[in-house]
């Protein structure tokens, strides 16, 4: 958009009083008799006429006319030295030409836009090219600021938090069900809050339970670990990683010591409220697997068959 094309000068427009002829004295000294002022092009004298200089270079007006004035987009015509020449884009305008090409009223003096190139009042142009508010359903005139999302433009303050009725700016939204809310906003009206901390959760939640948890919230209970992305196991409702389950309720293995977790299919063998890691289930003497196979016990030792019989 511009406030208004540029006036261009045409030069100095002078008309001598007297030719620059005859004898004059500068601080005394003695200046020679002038030569005739003529005109730059056609040579003809020009005593007792307007002429205008260029580049010091004196020119007739019709000469000036014929060598440095512009045509006129509309009607054609050489903008005369007596004429205002109005100029935009390398383009040139009488004054009285310099008219919308909508509604035909003068530029002059005003701002204006253009599409194409082509002048138009700041009204037409709005009507014609510029987006309308999402909000007020109001033309966004041009040069003022407008915020764009999805293909939808506000004013600067119409695009608001639809429950503070805040401007947003620049700052970060969300958009729900077409309207849009600032992130407090959001949060206290939409956000889930986490079970343990009661703050919302935005991004990163974890849910056990049917409950939310923040990511960071959600954690042994023994250890403080955090369990989001880990197996874990649970007790009185309460969440614990596999090596603080253990070894909190586990039971430890007869021969290893060692906590069974009996977690994830691991087996192990029971007998007589004492239990094994099925590769800690062996016989005590030669050390063969017992697993699947006959055995007997002595105090705290589990023998094969074989090795029972062996004195």
């Amino acid at each position: 958009m511009d406030d208004g094309a540029q006036k261009n000068p045409l030069g100095s427009v002078c008309t001598p009083d007297l030719p620059p002829t005859g004898q004059e004295t500068q601080r005394g000294a003695s200046v020679a008799m002038a030569a005739r002022y003529d005109c730059t092009q056609c040579a003809q004298s020009l005593f007792g006429h307007k002429y205008i200089l260029k580049d010091v270079a004196p020119f007739c007006v019709a000469c000036y006319e014929q060598l440095f004035s512009s045509s006129c987009e509309v009607c054609q015509e050489l903008i005369g030295s007596s004429s205002k020449d109005l100029s935009f884009k390398n383009r040139h305008w009488h004054g009285e030409c310099f008219l919308c090409v909508k509604c035909e009223r003068s530029l002059v003096d005003r701002p204006f836009a253009a599409k194409e190139d082509t002048p138009m009042c700041i009204e037409c142009y709005s009507a014609e090219y510029s987006a309308k508010c999402h909000a007020c359903l109001k033309t966004i005139m041009p040069g003022s600021k407008k915020m764009e999302h999805r293909g939808n433009s506000w004013h600067e303050n119409c695009f608001a938090c639809n429950r503070c009725q805040q401007p947003m700016g620049t700052r970060s939204f969300i958009q729900k069900e077409a309207n849009n809310y600032c992130l407090p906003c959001y949060e206290k009206q939409f956000a889930m809050q986490c079970v343990h901390c009661k703050k919302p959760i935005t991004t990163g939640g974890v849910n056990y339970r049917d409950q939310p948890w923040h990511k960071e919230c959600f954690v042994c209970i023994g250890c403080k670990q955090q369990l989001a992305g880990q197996r874990f196991t649970s007790r009185d409702d309460f969440a614990y990683c596999l090596d603080c389950f253990c070894n909190l309720f586990a039971k430890k293995c007869a021969y290893c010591t060692t906590p069974i977790s009996g977690l994830g299919g691991s087996k192990y063998i029971s007998f007589e409220q004492r239990q094994w890691h099925n590769d800690c289930f062996n016989c005590k003497r030669c050390c063969a697997s017992l697993v699947g196979r006959g055995f007997l016990t002595s105090k705290e030792d589990v023998l094969c068959p074989e090795c029972v019989k062996e004195p």
